[in-house]
């Protein structure tokens, strides 16, 4: 009796359909191919390893019993986003402290600092980011009695929104150990009142000098780190981002991200660059990791840096800065260090990415290139990070031995009457370049650098098309020449940063083979021509590999469906 049943029970299973892939169907689908060209399609069919199996156009035939229905109600789905430069940590970190990134005077500032420091007992030191001197029309950097007037007693220290100079007060400097006697390391500038050998700190210390403060300021915790890595991840899958390069990841910042994957609260995919080859060895050993936690995570190369940036007078220029005859801005590295630690990675097949800002930066760098590239041959894909201020003679270069510039529309946007004021419109021809790049042959890759920068990419998307803010300025479009088209934007947020961290075999776009990230927006972005239109899209749910990881409607943030 028994066997028959089993027999009877093996016929009916038989005799039952089985349960097809996941379909979503009933949407407006945009993706890239690889040919490069737009895609449109109106049902997607989705694997059990959360990979696309099939997307679908008007006739083409649908599962008949499909495991899981999903109608998109005539809703734009496209891809998820990938940022190409961003800090992953900062943007935690940042949002968990004290954000000065939307101050516009040192007066709004200075309130915003005392009243956290009134609502903020503990911890004793005050960290926080964002302040921007040239925001504010200040015409100077802030100094260290300009934080002393709101908080005397406990030290504050503050790192500008670029990440390449901090602002303490007197108790902070104290703290540290800095006097008149203090010197700034190769490739720092602490700034001074006077001059002569007892000129005081003013208490601005730009790129390497950072390290003399940073050195007394106490570590966060791993449970502040884990919470700030949380956020972090909410704040981006918000936004529509699915997959991230995090550039300049710490030993810490590798420790933490690896406590999310291992406890299953990992849920955007990060592509990892090393804060320097010391980390890079310490974290990945002799190779490129594998992809884990089901390709969340992988160690892909290092980040160097090589010259400072733009607002704090850091980035390294071919000639002296207008406004600071006698500046030309810091090499953080040497050319033979650079080549050195350059090789170190290549040589164990590490990507390698630098970072580069100023006309004299981009030409060293490049130059590094292209002697290495004699050395360590094959698809390394050699990255220049930001590639902002380029003479145009160099131009021409980038598109040799497969160089790769990893650019931010957002800094353009935000920088252009900086610049004016850096150079004079005269140096600045080959400034944020990107149609003279694809006119060029060069792959670019589109990020944000946040949270130097709002990581919404429809702000980024906005303004390589319009090369203009959200309120419309410059009329016309900063260097209007420059702009792209939507579907090229696109495809730098989506194809060419896949690519450019050797990911486009996983995720970019949505065709057969890579993974389901993709995204629910509140309008079709490829139906209007206004940048405003597209700087306002708001996304309405964020799936990665084929489960829904934000939903706006509920304002969370899961795996629910």
């Amino acid at each position: 009796m028994k066997r028959l049943l089993l027999f009877l029970a093996a016929i009916l299973v038989a005799a039952t359909p089985a349960l097809a892939d996941q379909l979503v169907d009933n949407v407006n689908g945009y993706t890239m191919r690889e040919d490069g060209r737009l895609f449109r399609f109106n049902g997607m069919v989705i694997g059990d390893d959360g990979r696309v199996k099939q997307l679908l156009r008007r006739g083409d035939r649908r599962p008949e019993r499909p495991r899981y229905l999903l109608d998109g109600r005539g809703r734009t789905v496209i891809p998820g986003l990938i940022d190409a430069h961003g800090h992953v940590m900062g943007l935690g970190m940042g949002a968990l402290t004290l954000d000065l990134s939307d101050t516009n005077s040192l007066q709004e500032a200075q309130q915003r600092i005392a009243q956290y420091a009134a609502a903020n007992p503990s911890p004793r030191w005050i960290i926080g980011r964002g302040w921007n001197q040239e925001r504010w029309g200040l015409g100077r950097f802030p100094t260290a009695a300009d934080l002393d007037a709101v908080v005397p007693g406990r030290p504050v220290w503050l790192e500008r929104v670029d990440g390449h100079a901090g602002w303490a007060n007197t108790v902070a400097m104290t703290e540290a150990q800095i006097t008149a006697q203090s010197q700034a390391p190769a490739g720092g500038r602490i700034e001074r009142a006077g001059r002569g050998a007892n000129a005081a700190p003013t208490g601005i210390f730009v790129d390497t000098a950072m390290e003399l403060m940073q050195r007394a300021v106490p570590p966060p915790l791993p449970v502040q780190r884990d919470r700030a890595l949380a956020r972090a991840q909410e704040i981006l899958l918000s936004n529509g981002l699915t997959g991230v390069a995090d550039m300049g990841t710490s030993i810490e910042d590798w420790s933490t991200i690896r406590r999310a994957g291992d406890n299953n609260q990992l849920n955007l995919r990060i592509l990892s660059y090393a804060a320097g080859v010391d980390a890079l060895l310490a974290t990945a050993g002799t190779r490129p990791t594998p992809w884990l936690y089901d390709g969340r995570l992988r160690m892909v190369g290092v980040k160097l840096v090589l010259d400072g940036a733009l607002g704090s007078r850091g980035a390294l220029l071919k000639q002296d800065y207008r406004d600071a005859p006698g500046q030309r801005g810091l090499m953080l590295l040497t050319d033979t260090v650079l080549k050195n630690l350059m090789s170190r990675a290549a040589m164990d097949n590490f990507q390698v990415a630098v970072h580069a800002i100023g006309d004299r930066a981009n030409a060293e760098l490049l130059g590094a290139i292209e002697e290495l590239s004699d050395t360590y041959t094959g698809d390394r894909r050699w990255r220049i990070e930001h590639a902002q201020i380029v003479d145009p003679v160099d131009l021409p270069r980038f598109a040799r031995h497969g160089i790769i510039a990893s650019m931010q529309p957002v800094h353009e946007t935000s920088d252009w009457r900086m610049a004016e004021v850096r150079m004079g419109m005269e140096r600045l021809q080959g400034a944020y370049a990107w149609r003279s790049m694809l006119a060029n042959d060069v792959p670019i890759a589109f990020g944000s650098d946040f949270p130097v920068e709002n990581p919404n990419p429809f702000h980024g998307l906005a303004a390589a098309i319009s090369r203009q803010d959200a309120q419309g300025q410059p009329p016309g479009g900063w260097l209007p020449e420059q702009r792209l088209t939507l579907e090229q934007a696109f495809d730098a947020f989506t194809r060419g940063a896949a690519y450019a961290g050797f990911a486009e075999e996983q995720i970019g776009t949505l065709e057969p083979g890579r993974y389901a990230d993709f995204l629910f927006l509140d309008r079709d972005i490829f139906q209007t021509s206004d940048p405003n239109a597209i700087r306002e899209t708001q996304v309405i749910e964020t799936w990665v590999a084929g489960r829904q990881a934000f939903d706006r409607r509920r304002g969370s943030n899961g795996q629910s469906r």
